[in-house]
């Protein structure tokens, strides 16, 4: 059984990658063969410096493995570096109706968030998502609650392929953490936690220092009254519970009891110290791999031989069967 997910090396990465993906992805390599990609190709559908591009692509490679992706398990590797993504993405562009992608959620958003630079890679990007899937033949796909749509139209996409071309495609099946899947921004608990928010009040960056995480907290919205309770009529405050609880390993309830008879200052205080004292460690870590670009290079050079192993194989198999030489 093989697993296969990735992340953008653009912006931050925030508690909510981890939290929502790289977290699952650390327990999964024990069970699957699994298969960690740096999507920078899915990452230039928006407007990148191309410095910061490359940078960050080194900075996402350290924080997987600074969690814990060993890369004697996984496959760690740039989407870029294996061709054959953009060769199937074109094949399955073929395949791909437009109602399909006009309907993506994503899109919807991103195109209102950079107006002026809606582009056919960001309309498109669901396909080269899906190719990402399909290439390994994946069986199940750990991502967060935000792309349980593109996964869906992968499936309907293998599905298609199938039917049309005979079997050729696993047909793989989206994995979402329930505690964790999702959690929203400190500045409005309606709205996800996102790495290209405008304002930096809306996550908790990996790195960011103890100063900047208490700031961060210290301002976060909370909802009217001052109880403590995880509630669906609190948005608030149950995500900074929520949050609280995966730093923490406690349940909900029992932060409940915690903070019974307590207020929001009280709490957030706490709740920062959680956050310190979860990210110091890793951070230290993420350090000393990220000053080792060497380390760095060697592992994204063997991830990306083992993964074009898997990746030709596929696209044999799919040329044959459409009629390309």
């Amino acid at each position: 059984m093989r697993a296969f997910s990735g992340i953008q090396p653009s912006g931050i990465i925030h508690i909510g990658n981890y939290f929502g993906a790289i977290k699952n992805w650390v327990q999964l390599q024990n069970e699957y063969e699994s298969i960690f990609c740096i999507v920078n190709q899915h990452a230039i559908t928006v407007p990148q410096d191309p410095k910061k591009l490359e940078e960050n692509t080194y900075k996402v490679a350290s924080i997987y493995l600074a969690f814990g992706i060993d890369p004697q398990k996984s496959i760690i590797f740039v989407q870029s570096e294996v061709k054959e993504h953009t060769e199937l993405c074109w094949i399955l562009n073929t395949i791909t109706r437009l109602p399909e992608l006009e309907r993506m959620t994503q899109f919807k958003e991103k195109a209102k968030q950079h107006k002026s630079s809606v582009n056919v890679g960001l309309f498109d990007y669901p396909v080269l998502m899906a190719a990402d899937i399909l290439l390994y033949q994946t069986d199940i796909v750990p991502v967060g609650q935000d792309q349980k749509q593109h996964v869906e139209l992968t499936i309907t996409l293998a599905e298609r392929f199938n039917k049309i071309f005979g079997k050729t495609f696993a047909i793989p099946k989206a994995l979402i953490r329930k505690e964790g899947g999702k959690i929203m921004g400190l500045d409005d608990p309606l709205k996800k936690m996102s790495k290209s928010a405008s304002s930096l009040f809306n996550y908790i960056a990996l790195d960011d220092s103890p100063a900047m995480i208490r700031e961060k907290i210290k301002r976060a919205v909370t909802d009217s009254g001052k109880e403590i309770k995880y509630d669906s009529q609190k948005p608030a405050i149950s995500n900074l519970l929520n949050i609280y609880s995966l730093t923490t390993n406690k349940s909900t309830i029992e932060i409940e009891k915690e903070f019974e008879g307590k207020g929001y200052k009280e709490f957030k205080e706490a709740l920062s110290e959680a956050l310190i004292n979860f990210l110091t460690p890793f951070q230290k870590k993420q350090k000393a791999i990220l000053k080792d670009k060497n380390y760095i290079r060697k592992v994204l050079k063997d991830g990306k031989e083992r993964a074009q192993s898997i990746a030709q194989k596929t696209m044999i198999e799919v040329k044959n069967k459409i009629g390309l030489v």
